[in-house]
């Protein structure tokens, strides 16, 4: 890695870094690229250097989250339901944690303006987030619907889900689920959305069972 490269990869972290402190409970669009500058001591040239629009760092705090869980299962694999499971209680987490990133991620994903590309996340940012951790870089990053749609594979070989539908259907249905009960959760108020969600999502394989 060399000192230019490490130098703009630290900076791209901790761009999203003090965005999520920013953040906390408020909209995405309460934060301004002025707030998020003045954190970070950079300039507007400087952040749209990186991140050419201000939504991109939206999209860079998903695909990173993406990759934390990719991490996670290569400690500790799970397949079928448990990494179904494993992802809800993972959202439920982060949600807790950065509520008005969560909610403005999801806001964003559904407006038709949002470009349909991924947010690339570059080896050497991929090595700081886990220094001692020597093959993170050779980690892939999976989407969530890869994640979810590999999972429900398993789950049907596994016979977990035994309903006659294409992986495909599964798929679609759980990432509703997902997204589903983000928004369900904040309209009812939920205090434990671990709990919430998880009971979502075993009713909802009930179904496919």
């Amino acid at each position: 890695m060399t000192l230019r490269k490490e130098k703009a990869a630290k900076l791209k972290l901790g761009i999203l870094e003090h965005t999520l402190k920013l953040i906390g409970k408020k909209p995405f669009d309460d934060v301004y690229v002025d707030d998020i500058c003045a954190s970070v001591k950079i300039s507007k040239v400087t952040l749209f250097k990186y991140f050419p629009q201000k939504e991109d760092i939206l999209l860079y705090y998903f695909r990173i989250w993406c990759f934390h869980r990719r991490v996670e299962l290569s400690q500790k694999p799970k397949e079928g339901l448990q990494g179904l499971y494993f992802l809800f209680d993972k959202l439920a987490e982060s949600l807790e944690s950065h509520p008005g990133m969560i909610h403005s991620l999801l806001e964003y994903l559904v407006n038709l303006k949002r470009p349909s590309k991924t947010f690339p996340v570059k080896p050497e940012e991929k090595k700081l987030m886990f220094l001692n951790m020597p093959n993170s870089t050779a980690i892939d990053i999976q989407s969530l619907d890869q994640m979810i749609e590999k999972f429900a594979l398993e789950a049907i070989f596994k016979k977990e889900i035994t309903r006659s539908s294409s992986t495909r259907e599964v798929t679609n249905f759980i990432l509703t689920i997902f997204y589903g009960s983000i928004m369900s959760g904040h309209l009812t108020q939920q205090s434990n959305n671990k709990f919430y969600f998880r009971k979502n999502v075993e009713m909802a394989l009930k179904g496919l069972a």
